[in-house]
Formats: C-alpha cells, structure tokens, sequence
C-alpha cells in the first residue's frame, strides 16, 4: 500500500523559496513516477512537475521553469521540490502524486495517471 507524506510548505515574500518534500512509502525498490501538482483557490488543480523516483524524465509546466527544480532521492523514494524566485500566482495547496510503479510517466499531468495522493501542503506568497 503506497502512501505519500508531503512537508514543507510556508508562507514567504515574493522572491522567496521553499523546499517541498515528499516521502513515499510501500514502492519498495520499485521506480515509479511522482509528480507535484497544485491548486489554487476557486481553480483547476494543474501539473507542476514530475520524476522518476529514480532520478530523470524531469518535465515542468511552462509557468515554473527556471524557477522550480525537482530532484529524487531512490533510496529513500522521496521527492523534493526546491521552490525560488516565488510569486504571488504560485500560492496554492500542492499536492504530491505518485503513479504505480513501473510504469511509464505520463507526456502530459493528467491526474488520471497518478493513483497515489497526499494530503497537500499549503505555500502562500505575499
């Protein structure tokens, strides 16, 4: 049974930075592909970025390239999610995702793709 514990999110400044984890449990030493994704109050939930647990097919959505890097770390199937440069428009509740293992990661953030979730964790930029 796959669960996903996310920490820490935060109130910042514009121009901030936070560092988003997420800790995966029950994938054993299988690859799977995880994602952040994030929702805005009164908006659509949208793809952020993703990975393999395993490091590579790094892919971002458009409005965080440059600014937001996600990295892996397959031994303890956890990902981070280095958030810079922040904004206003990036306050949301982000969600961590996970799909099931071995398979292939999505060309596209289709959250059908992901049958794992967290509990969100909130990042608020003023």
């Amino acid at each position: 049974h796959v669960q996903l514990v996310e920490s820490g999110g935060g109130s910042v400044q514009s121009g901030g930075s936070l560092r988003l984890t997420c800790a995966a449990s029950g994938y054993g030493r299988s690859r799977a592909c995880m994602a952040w994704f994030r929702q805005a109050p009164g908006k659509e939930r949208e793809g952020v970025a993703r990975i393999y647990t395993t490091g590579g097919s790094v892919m971002y959505a458009d409005s965080v390239k440059g600014r937001f890097n996600i990295s892996a770390d397959g031994d303890k199937s956890t990902v981070y999610l280095q958030l810079s440069d922040l904004r206003p428009e990036d306050t949301a509740m982000y969600y961590c995702a996970a799909a099931q293992p071995w398979i292939m990661c999505p060309s596209k953030f289709n959250m059908r793709d992901f049958g794992y979730w967290g509990q969100g964790t909130q990042v608020t930029v003023s």
